[in-house]
C-alpha cells in the first residue's frame, strides 16, 4: 500500500510538471515538443494502470459514456490510416481515392494524407491518455486545488513574460529567438493561441476564487465587510493579482475573439452561477462585477484595450479573408461527409478547393468545428461533440447541485473554460495548439470530477456531513 501511495504522488507531480511545461516550447506546437507530450502521457497512463489495477476497470465505470465517445472517435481515426480494399474505399468515400496521391492498388486508405493522419492519431491518443490520467490522479480536494493553482501560476508567468517582452521593446524573443511583434504572445508563436491559453488559466483562477466565497449566512454589514476584506487582502489576494496580470496579458495580445471569449464566458457563467446558487449570490456578484469593471475598464485601459476595441470596430468581411476560406472549405465537407479526408489533411486538401483570390497560406480552417468535420467526417465529429457537451452539461449540474465550495468552484472553472473555448473555436483554431488542447482536456476531466467526486465536509456547528 505505501508503494502505491508513493507512486500515485509521483505520477501526480509529473502531471503538474507537464502542465507547466506544455506552453513553454511554443505551445508544444513543434514535432519534438508534441512527441515529448505523447511520451510523457503514455508513461503516465502506464503508471496509472499499475497504481489502480486493483480497481475494476481502473475505477472508471462512472465515466463510461464519455470514454466510449472518445474511443469511437479514435476508432474512426485509426480506420482512416488502415489499409482497406480499394473497392470498399471507393464505395464509402470515393473522393478519398481521387484526392489521394497514391497509385490505385488493391488496398488504399480513407485518409488522403496518411502521414499527417498518423501524427493526428498519436496526438489524439495522447489527449485521451491525459484525460484518463486526470480522472484517476485528481482524486482529492487538495489535488483539485493544486491543479487549478498550477494553471494559474503558469498563466501568470506567461502573461508576465508576454507583457515584459512588449514593454521592453526587445526585437527577438527569449524562446527560440523569434521576432517579437506589437502584440503579446508569450512563449507562443500565434497571439490567438496565447490569448486562448490565458483564457483557460483565467478560468482556473476564477474557479479558485469562487471556491473561497462564503455563503450568505449572515446579512450583517460587519460580516459583509469582513467577506470583502478577506477577498481583497486575504490569502486569495495573490490569486486576484494573478488574474489582473493575466487580463493585462490577454488585452495586450490584441486578440479580438480571445478577449471576447473570456469576458463573454465570465459574464454568462457568472450569471448562471448567480441564478443557480442564491446562497453565494452577493459575494459572487461582487466578484464578477470587480472582474468586469476593475479589469476591463481600469487595468486594461492602460495596456491597450483601445486597440482591441479598434480592431473589433474595424472588423469587416471586406477586409477579412477568413470568410472566403470558410466558403472555399465548405465543399470539402460535401466531398468527405462520413469518414472525412483524414486527420491533419486540411492543409493538403485546401489548395485544390480554393477558388477565391486569397493570397495568404492557410494550413487551418480558422474554425475548429469546420476543420474537424472536414478531417474526420460526421462519424468522427459527432462523438467528439457529444463528449464535450456531456462534460459541459455535468459541469452545469455540479454548479447547481454540489454544495462543497471546492467542487462548486471547479465546476465554475470548467463551465467557463468550456464556454470560452466553444466561442473561440468558431473563428480560430485554438485546439491545434497542443498546450491549449491539453489544458482543455484537463478542464473537461475536471467537469466530470466536480460531479462525481465525494468530499465529506464536517460542519463545525452541527457536525453534519455534506458533499
Amino acid at each position: 500500500m505505501p508503494v502505491k501511495y508513493s507512486l500515485s504522488h509521483v505520477l501526480f507531480y509529473v502531471f503538474l510538471a507537464l502542465l507547466v511545461w506544455l506552453p513553454i516550447p511554443l505551445g508544444s506546437n513543434r514535432p519534438w515538443a508534441w512527441s515529448l507530450l505523447e511520451f510523457i502521457t503514455f508513461v503516465l497512463l502506464l503508471g496509472c494502470i499499475a497504481v489502480f489495477r486493483h480497481r475494476p476497470y481502473l475505477g472508471l465505470t462512472h465515466f463510461r459514456a464519455p470514454l466510449l465517445c472518445w474511443l469511437l472517435f479514435l476508432l474512426i481515426a485509426l480506420l482512416q490510416i488502415t489499409p482497406l480494399p480499394s473497392g470498399v474505399v471507393n464505395l464509402i468515400s470515393p473522393h478519398s481515392v481521387a484526392a489521394s496521391n497514391l497509385h490505385i492498388t488493391a488496398f488504399t486508405y480513407l485518409s488522403v494524407d496518411v502521414g499527417q493522419s498518423q501524427i493526428a492519431l498519436l496526438k489524439s491518443a495522447a489527449y485521451f491518455s491525459l484525460f484518463i490520467c486526470s480522472l484517476l490522479l485528481i482524486d482529492t480536494e487538495q489535488r483539485i486545488k493544486q491543479t487549478l493553482l498550477v494553471m494559474v501560476v503558469s498563466g501568470t508567468f506567461q502573461a508576465l513574460y508576454g507583457v515584459l517582452e512588449i514593454l521592453s521593446d526587445t526585437p527577438y524573443s527569449l524562446v527560440f529567438n523569434l521576432p517579437v511583434a506589437e502584440s503579446a504572445s508569450g512563449s507562443f508563436v500565434y497571439k490567438n493561441h496565447f490569448a486562448n491559453y490565458l483564457m483557460l488559466c483565467l478560468s482556473a483562477g476564477m474557479g479558485l476564487i469562487v471556491s473561497s466565497l462564503q455563503a450568505n449566512v449572515s446579512q450583517s454589514a460587519r460580516a459583509w465587510s469582513r467577506t470583502i476584506l478577506t477577498l481583497l487582502l486575504g490569502n486569495k489576494a495573490l490569486i486576484r493579482i494573478s488574474l489582473a496580470i493575466m487580463v493585462i496579458g490577454l488585452v495586450m495580445s490584441h486578440s479580438r475573439m480571445g478577449n471576447t471569449a473570456f469576458f463573454a464566458a465570465l459574464t454568462l457563467i457568472g450569471c448562471i452561477a448567480l441564478a443557480l446558487d442564491k446562497r453565494r449570490s452577493r459575494a459572487l456578484s461582487w466578484l464578477v462585477v470587480s472582474m468586469l469593471v476593475i479589469d476591463l475598464l481600469i487595468v486594461s485601459a492602460w495596456f491597450g484595450l483601445d486597440k482591441v476595441q479598434q480592431r473589433l470596430s474595424e472588423t469587416s468581411l471586406a477586409h477579412e479573408s477568413r470568410d472566403e476560406v470558410l466558403l472555399d472549405s465548405l465543399p470539402m465537407v460535401l466531398d468527405f461527409p462520413v469518414f472525412g479526408g483524414g486527420g491533419g489533411s486540411y492543409y493538403g486538401l485546401f489548395p485544390s478547393f480554393k477558388v477565391s483570390d486569397t493570397q495568404a497560406f492557410y494550413d487551418h480552417a480558422h474554425n475548429d468545428y469546420l476543420q474537424f468535420l472536414i478531417e474526420y467526417g460526421a462519424l468522427g465529429f459527432l462523438p467528439l461533440a457529444i463528449f464535450v457537451c456531456y462534460c459541459f452539461y455535468h459541469a452545469l449540474l455540479s454548479l447547481k447541485n454540489r454544495h462543497h465550495p471546492t467542487l462548486k468552484g471547479t465546476a465554475f472553472a470548467a463551465c467557463m473554460a468550456c464556454f470560452g473555448m466553444l466561442i473561440h473555436m468558431s473563428v480560430d483554431f485554438p485546439l491545434q495548439a497542443p498546450a491549449n488542447a491539453a489544458y482543455f482536456v484537463v478542464f473537461l476531466a475536471l467537469a466530470l470530477i466536480s460531479q462525481s467526486l465525494k468530499i465529506m465536509k464536517t460542519s463545525r456547528l452541527s457536525g453534519n456531513k455534506t458533499h
